[in-house]
This record gives C-alpha cells, sequence and structure tokens, in this order.
C-alpha cells in the first residue's frame, strides 16, 4: 500500500463533497476578520475550499500543499486565481509573511515525528508579530478511530461509483494510528488502495510542542462556536489558537 490519499486524482475529485465548506470554514473566516488578516497562509490547502473564500481586495492569501492535484482542482476553482498556490510543505512559509496561519481538518495530525517539530518551527518564522496559527486536532481521549472502522459499502460521488473499506489499528506509543482504505471506483475501473498515518497529540503535549518552536496557546476551544475546551474525554475535538511567545502579554 502507498500513502496516495491526496495524489490520486480520482480521490481529489470527491475530497470537496467528503469536506464540505461548513461551521469550521465559518470559524476560520471569522477568525481573520478579527485580527484584521492582510496576510493568510493555508498550510496543507487541499483543493483549496477554504483558501479561495478568505480571498478579499488588500489581502494577500498564500496556499501550500504538498499534492499536485489538490493544487489542480484548486487552481481552478472559483476565486482560485486570486490565491498564490505553492507545492509543497512549510519550509515554502517566508519569514515574517502571515498575520494568520490556518491548518484545518486533520492536516496537523498527518505531520509526524521531526517534520512536525520542522513545521512549527516554520511557523513560528512565517507569523509576523502579533500573528496567529489556528489549527485543529482530535482529542485522544475521545478515541475518535474506534469510528472509522467501515466494512465495506458503496456510493456515489462526483467519480462515480465507489465501493470502499476502511481499517484502522489502534495508537502505538506515540499516539499513531494506521487508516487502512481500499477505495473501488467502479465507473473507472480502478482500485486505489491507502495507507495513511495520523497522529493524536494530548492537549499538553501540543501546548509544549508550540512552546518549543516559540508560541503559547492563547485559546482553545472545543467545538466551532469557540465553548472552551476543557479537557473531558467528551470533547472531541480541540481548536488551538496559538501566537508567538513574545506577543503573548500574561
Amino acid at each position: 500500500m502507498s500513502n496516495r490519499a491526496y495524489e490520486e486524482e480520482l480521490l481529489a475529485a470527491i475530497y470537496d463533497d467528503d469536506n464540505p465548506d461548513g461551521p469550521d470554514h465559518d470559524y476560520f473566516r471569522e477568525l481573520a476578520l478579527e485580527l484584521s488578516a492582510t496576510r493568510i497562509t493555508d498550510l496543507g490547502c487541499g483543493t483549496g475550499i477554504l483558501t479561495a473564500t478568505v480571498t478579499e481586495p488588500g489581502r494577500t492569501v498564500v496556499g501550500i500543499d504538498p499534492a499536485a492535484a489538490m493544487l489542480e482542482r484548486a487552481a481552478v476553482r472559483p476565486g482560485g486565481d486570486t490565491v498564490e498556490w505553492r507545492l509543497g510543505t512549510s519550509a515554502l512559509i517566508e519569514p515574517d509573511s502571515s498575520d494568520l496561519i490556518v491548518m484545518s481538518g486533520n492536516v496537523a495530525m498527518h505531520i509526524l515525528g521531526d517534520a512536525w517539530t520542522a513545521t512549527l518551527r516554520d511557523i513560528s518564522r512565517g507569523l509576523r508579530r502579533g500573528g496567529v496559527l489556528a489549527f485543529e486536532a482530535r482529542n485522544p481521549l475521545a478515541q475518535a478511530w474506534r469510528n472509522w472502522n467501515r466494512p465495506a459499502q458503496i456510493r456515489e460521488t462526483a467519480a462515480g461509483s465507489l465501493r470502499e473499506k476502511t481499517t484502522t489499528s489502534e495508537p502505538d506509543d506515540e499516539g499513531i494510528i494506521t487508516m487502512d482504505s481500499v477505495n473501488e471506483f467502479r465507473d473507472a475501473d480502478q482500485v486505489i488502495s491507502v495507507s495513511q498515518r495520523l497522529q493524536f497529540r494530548t492537549f499538553e503535549t501540543l501546548r509544549d510542542d508550540l512552546s518549543a518552536a516559540g508560541m503559547r496557546v492563547r485559546d482553545s476551544w472545543q467545538n466551532w462556536d469557540r465553548t472552551p475546551f476543557t479537557g473531558s474525554a467528551d470533547e472531541p475535538l480541540m481548536i488551538i489558537e496559538a501566537v508567538n511567545a513574545d506577543d503573548l502579554h500574561t
């Protein structure tokens, strides 16, 4: 199996339907307005379904993603011509370039090991004074991976009839789970097998990782309505807002 979840054209074709615009995107758009952000970077932007909606006159928006198939769709979507799309990783974030850096969806959980450390350092360098990093992650206490096992089932998609099956492992000692999916695109007569690894980090781990990169948590929420996160197992989501340490006044 290969990790091709975001590199295959057929999987990219159904991404927007499986990850539609919603309250999560509303949150990021509202945050951009509250910060009066004129420079926004969307790291792991995918097809740009969020990225293209934060553009406005006088605002510079950059979308970065390592998957060419996703960026090809991003570039031709409505509003895509107003975004600067970059193929790559956080290494492409320019120093002191962003008022707001976003990692939406499960982007943060896909970045493992030394790459996670490097990503946070790149982000910290990329934030302008007063800038904010905003991202979401799953609370490991809620054990969401147990709901990700799916028996084979068929559904209609933008790419035609799809038969799919997902098997998810328990976390290892570092909180990393492996999610194996078999995607049979029946109309295209193509089977794409994908193996993905995602890391569940505790709030304390995220806080310490951000601190090591020179950032501090300023707010944490359990939902998109901004209810404060308390660390309970019945709070499946952690939404983190962080700033550079020098910009946090306590």
